[in-house]
């Protein structure tokens, strides 16, 4: 997009971390936002704060997992904005336990929250874009879907890793007829998420970032780098670019990197 004035961004999870800082990047240059979220008072709050950029915000409550969430959000989006450009599928949930421990049940709460929500998304969004013949989908992923540092996460990997690939097909189909893919990898990020953790399955498992030569950022930079994506049309947002040096490893021994990931799991 070569301009995000007066778009209109539809994000979900906007009422905090990289959602709100996404939400407020955008504003700040032109565009409209609606803010999805499942927290209706910090989803009201977040709008408030983008008023100040003179563009136009609405709030609205959203439960990804429920069917009819997005049909929901596109038609709140159409009768405020009366368009949407941008949709930013940014919401997830994380898990902690052993794999033999985490129940069934919680593979399919983390999977219909983090990939099923993606799924509705592209559902209801899809057509309207493909018919519009123009806009950007953005999809939050994780460098836990990019390569394995944890085994405690097992159903956020999974999850995250679909994504990715989820992603990579949709740009190959919509670029050529006009619309923008991008996908966000994020790694150390000061953000929310972990308050979706609860106390975990099993034994306790100590929780393992991706690297220490990764620092955490704040959510604001990332935000500015999702913006700067739409606009650029980048693909692949990594937010420390240096994870390519690790990827890189990885795809040169793939086996000697596991076993190495292996070696540094003393606690298994």
């Amino acid at each position: 997009m070569d301009t995000l004035r007066n778009a209109v961004a539809v994000i979900t999870g906007a009422a905090g971390g990289i959602g709100r800082a996404t939400a407020h990047s955008l504003a700040r240059r032109g565009a409209h936002i609606l803010v999805a979220d499942i927290d209706a008072p910090a989803a009201q709050t977040v709008a408030e704060e983008l008023a100040a950029y003179g563009t136009g915000a609405l709030a609205v409550w959203c439960d990804v997992a429920g069917e009819t969430a997005f049909d929901e959000l596109k038609a709140s989006a159409l009768d405020r904005f009366g368009r949407v450009d941008i949709v930013m599928n940014n919401v997830g949930v994380l898990t902690r336990g052993r794999p033999e421990h985490i129940p069934v049940e919680e593979w399919q709460r983390v999977i219909d929250i983090n990939l099923m929500s993606v799924v509705r998304s592209n559902a209801v969004f899809l057509p309207y874009l493909l018919q519009q013949g123009r806009g950007h989908i953005v999809n939050t992923a994780s460098f836990a879907g990019l390569y394995t540092y944890a085994y405690d996460r097992l159903p956020y990997a999974a999850s995250k890793a679909a994504v990715v690939q989820i992603s990579e097909g949709l740009r190959v189909y919509l670029q050529p007829q006009g619309i923008g893919v991008t996908v966000l990898c994020p790694g150390p990020v000061k953000t929310n998420i972990a308050a979706s953790l609860g106390p975990g399955f099993g034994p306790a498992v100590a929780t393992r970032g991706p690297g220490g030569q990764f620092a955490v950022l704040d959510a604001d930079t990332v935000g500015e780098q999702v913006a700067e994506a739409v606009v650029d049309n980048t693909f692949m947002v990594c937010t420390h670019e240096h994870v390519r040096d690790v990827l890189v490893e990885r795809a040169s021994d793939w086996n000697a990197f596991i076993e190495r990931q292996t070696a540094a799991m003393t606690d298994r």
